[in-house]
């Protein structure tokens, strides 16, 4: 690292800094907080869902993964992600932009004492924020390793700086500092990997690089599916990434929440899945072609930023560096608001009265407070990290394990063809979940695949099955109010209840 890195890594946090003193002055109250009062534009929506869908773990572990084994890193991370992101945008992003409209939410968690009952929202709370705890922490640790490598840093001390610089913003700027800032960081990358990428393709002899490489990689490299990485495993993170990316991980949720209406939040889950179709193929290139400049190297996952100091100039190096920051906080730190909405409007009021009449100064003020010391317990997971198998093992296995039992009453909750899995539905199969996951991690020995899928499968099926041994009986009349109400948008409804066509 240059002066001129420095330089470069130094104006991009003012950058950040200063869209979140902006924000600031946007904010009035905790719907500006959480959910931008319901105005944020489609495409900032969709860039900011992006944005906030991967971090810096795509260059520490996920390179890692493509040094190893190649352009499989594409087929079961980035195809799964785009088709699941398209499907939710059919038939669950609008629903949430709509349930804003109708109840008025700022938490993805709000809903579900309507749906089910307040035991049922507080179990999923509470499991819920334990969960981003890991996640988080996993992606703070990511970011720790790569500035070691660029810088030195030691990793305690890149974990906490990078943690502190985006807790600024995001605590005093909310959900529109997060999206605004979402938006500089994507144009930062987007130079950032355009540049590495038509550096490597120029040091590897020009555009038939592009296809040439895969001649001089070992054969499995060019496989679709290669090694842990199985047909099996591609379906089960279809699933997955169907549930986390449609708002099983809070903060995507929130996204569409903002969003003016249902017809809104479906063009942004659009373009944001059309980003992840798109955007990897470039940005992933050079992992891919790692092995040509290293080989054999100790440590995969340090490949990216080998290739970063070593073929680009200064001044870039620090914006690569900078776009690294960016995912990761991009996405942190809207884990972070969403979080903080969740305690904040649905688990502090259960614990305690005196939150459920608080002025919106004094629900700020807790909001804000609430961040902080969330943010402060992720960065000490992070700091033990190794604990819980490294960075991969917490993204891969832990997050993907156990986001499905959390998130299967919480999206098919939206569906009316579910109406009949109530309460009881949700809290069994959160437990058979939960208990699937011990028995596959700690019991038996599975591949990777079945680990990732049978937590997520047990729920699936024992949340609808009960739902079907339900189909006699009469639904909650506010159940059927409910998801009625998601079907279309405030003014379309309004348009039919007149008689008027629209």
């Amino acid at each position: 690292m240059a002066m001129l890195d420095w330089i470069v890594l130094g104006l991009f946090f003012l950058l950040m800094v200063g869209i979140g003193i902006w924000s600031f002055r946007q904010i009035s109250g905790t719907q500006d907080f959480f959910a931008a009062g319901g105005k944020m534009p489609w495409w900032l929506s969709g860039i900011s869902h992006h944005m906030s869908g991967y971090s810096a773990a795509v260059f520490v572990a996920y390179a890692g993964v493509a040094y190893t084994y190649g352009f499989t890193l594409y087929i079961w991370w980035a195809v799964p992600v785009s088709i699941a992101v398209f499907v939710g945008a059919a038939i669950i992003a609008p629903r949430w932009a709509r349930l804003r409209q109708r109840m008025n939410i700022e938490s993805p968690m709000e809903y579900l004492s309507t749906r089910y009952n307040v035991p049922t929202q507080q179990l999923m709370a509470w499991s819920g924020v334990l969960l981003k705890l890991f996640d988080v922490g996993a992606k703070w640790a990511a970011i720790a390793v790569i500035l070691n490598v660029f810088a030195g840093v030691p990793l305690g001390v890149g974990i906490f700086l990078s943690g502190a610089i985006s807790l600024v913003y995001s605590t005093i700027g909310g959900l529109w500092a997060d999206a605004w800032t979402d938006f500089a960081q994507f144009i930062v990358q987007l130079i950032a990997g355009v540049a590495m990428f038509v550096i490597v393709v120029m040091k590897l002899g020009g555009l038939g690089a592009i296809t040439g490489i895969w001649d001089k990689l070992p054969a499995t490299h060019s496989q679709p599916l290669v090694g842990p990485y199985t047909m099996g495993f591609v379906l089960a993170y279809i699933l997955i990434d169907f549930l986390s990316y449609n708002g099983g991980t809070w903060n995507l949720a929130q996204r569409y929440i903002a969003s003016p209406s249902g017809s809104e939040a479906r063009k942004a889950a659009i373009l944001s899945g059309s980003l992840y179709l798109i955007w990897p193929l470039i940005l992933f290139f050079p992992m891919w072609a790692a092995p040509l400049f290293y080989q054999n190297l100790k440590d995969p996952t340090q490949s990216y930023s080998m290739m970063t100091m070593d073929l680009l100039p200064h001044g870039l190096i620090g914006l690569v560096l900078a776009s690294m920051f960016a995912h990761t906080m991009a996405m942190t730190t809207s884990d972070a608001n969403a979080i903080t909405a969740v305690i904040t409007r649905d688990i502090l009021p259960v614990i305690s009265k005196k939150y459920r009449t608080l002025s919106e100064k004094s629900a700020l003020r807790v909001a804000r407070g609430a961040m902080v010391t969330f943010v402060v317990l992720t960065l000490t997971i992070a700091v033990y990290s190794s604990t819980f198998g490294g960075i991969l093992s917490l993204l891969i296995v832990w997050f993907g394990a156990l986001v499905g039992p959390i998130s299967i009453p919480m999206l098919l909750g939206l569906i009316p063809a579910f109406k009949r899995s109530d309460s009881t539905a949700a809290i069994v199969s959160w437990v058979a979940g939960i208990i699937t996951f011990i028995i596959v991690k700690y019991v038996l020995t599975v591949t990777t695949a079945t680990l990732v899928a049978s937590p997520v499968l047990v729920s699936a099926i024992l949340f609808i099955g009960i739902g079907w041994l339900n189909r006699n009986r009469p639904v909650a009349p506010k159940v059927e109010k409910l998801l009625d109400s998601l079907s279309s948008d405030v003014n379309e409804a309004n348009t039919r209840e007149h008689g008027i066509k629209a």
